[in-house]
């Protein structure tokens, strides 16, 4: 282990009157072997923050932040490394609070481990010394892949209902396990999740739709939401999708329900649009007990999906993505649509057109775990190669002319922009229209009909 340490980290565990651990996540990554070890350096010694930020800044690391009331350090040494150091502690929760009322200071390696959440991210690393330090037999639980919490697990998940999403998130991090009383105890304290910040919530379900990215885990993502969902997680942060649980679909096109649908489809998924995905379908619930049908559920469930990403505080640019993916994503489903007709919707959906191909796929795949070309995205791909090979202009900027020349044909400003718009629906269909003579001429017609 010492042989992936920064340097300067050896050089602060030598300085450090007391030894001086590596402990978390880059010490489980070790240990299971991953190739890709985790370099978020926690260190911890039974020293104070202060004592620990006087030896660092001797040691020539840079103190970005001390905290005495949790014994934290934050620093960086002169090579740009960061770490964070924190002092042998144990905390004190009230249930439900989710940050300690109390925090005691020790020497106690135990009581130091018992604070944390499984005993995977328990181990410590001795770096002066070389030498494992495994107080809650952590290292077996990562030889088992199997996640076990540090004390019994009512009580870990009742101290912060965020540690609910961080088990989902790692699971699927990890490939590793929950063993039965992680699982009893997280679906004992599932309704935690409520009190947790929905911006924290969304951090980590971002993370967790990108799990199979960090140790190369296939099917992370989808094993990571299926665990939110046995422990009854889910129904707490989508309950509008949690609805499609045992909602039976036409036998001809799936062979899952609509939850088990939604769930595999993020699994089938191109990293980009797993958000997308798992909420593709999430308005035909609500359209099932409305109509009886699910006719209107791609605009029903884009307003859906918007109200629950506004609701997790998710970031605009990925509301108003999510709202088009799923507004868009049954679109030609069946191959039905007039060749202008799409011609003119590729250009004016340009931008979101190469994420909506893949939540066309991701949505087909799902369907009955069918991995071929979806004839939709097939028919798509044919058709766009066909449009770029005709120089079809799929922007404003890429018309052959400008608002300034529409404006010098004495029309209205007020009528520019809707011009500009219909020459691009002509030459999107047309492509060898464009041609600035051609345009402007097109542009007095179609000012006669605006008029």
């Amino acid at each position: 282990m010492r042989s992936i340490l920064p340097k300067n980290l050896l050089l602060l565990a030598e300085r450090c009157p007391k030894p001086l651990y590596v402990v978390g996540g880059s010490v489980r990554d070790f240990l299971a072997g991953f190739e890709n070890c985790s370099h978020d350096w926690d260190i911890c010694a039974p020293i104070s923050a202060e004592e620990f930020a006087t030896i660092a800044t001797q040691s020539g690391c840079s103190v970005k932040a001390v905290y005495k009331n949790t014994g934290t350090v934050k620093l960086q040494d002169c090579e740009g490394v960061d770490y964070e150091f924190s002092c042998f502690r144990s905390d004190k929760y009230i249930r439900g609070t989710h940050v300690p009322v109390e925090i005691f200071f020790t020497n106690d390696i135990t009581l130091d481990a018992k604070r944390r959440d499984f005993t995977a991210n328990a181990i410590y690393f001795d770096i002066e010394n070389n030498t494992f330090v495994d107080p809650l037999d952590g290292i077996k639980a990562v030889s088992q892949k199997r996640l076990t919490t540090v004390d019994k697990a009512e009580k870990v998940f009742g101290e912060d209902g965020l540690r609910l999403m961080r088990l989902a998130r790692q699971a699927a991090q990890l490939g590793f396990s929950p063993d039965a009383d992680c699982l009893l105890g997280a679906t004992q304290n599932a309704a935690l999740i409520k009190d947790i910040s929905p911006e924290r919530i969304f951090t980590e379900l971002s993370a967790l739709l990108v799990a199979d990215q960090k140790y190369n885990n296939i099917d992370g993502p989808y094993h990571g939401l299926r665990l939110l969902e046995q422990i009854g997680v889910l129904a707490h942060i989508f309950p509008e999708l949690a609805l499609g649980k045992d909602m039976a679909q036409r036998a001809d096109f799936h062979k899952y329900d609509v939850l088990e649908h939604s769930l595999r489809a993020v699994k089938y998924a191109d990293v980009n649009v797993r958000l997308a995905a798992l909420l593709h379908d999430v308005g035909k619930p609500f359209c099932k007990l409305r109509d009886g049908n699910s006719y209107a559920h791609p605009q029903e469930g884009a307003a859906i999906a918007t109200q629950i990403l506004m609701r997790l505080k998710a970031p605009k640019k990925i509301v108003e993505r999510v709202h088009a993916l799923v507004e868009w994503h049954m679109y030609d489903f069946d191959c039905n649509t007039s060749e202008n007709k799409l011609r003119r919707f590729f250009v004016f959906n340009f931008e979101v057109l190469e994420d909506l191909l893949k939540v066309k796929q991701a949505d087909f795949s799902a369907c009955a775990d069918d991995v071929s070309v979806a004839p939709t995205c097939k028919r798509w791909k044919t058709l766009l190669a066909k449009m770029q090979a005709e120089k079809v202009p799929f922007a404003y900027k890429q018309l052959a002319v400008t608002g300034k020349d529409i404006l010098a044909l004495n029309i209205p400003p007020q009528h520019v922009s809707i011009i500009l718009k219909q020459l691009l629906a002509h030459t999107a269909v047309c492509p060898q229209d464009n041609d600035k003579l051609r345009l402007l001429k097109l542009a007095v017609g179609f000012e006669k009909s605006i008029r």
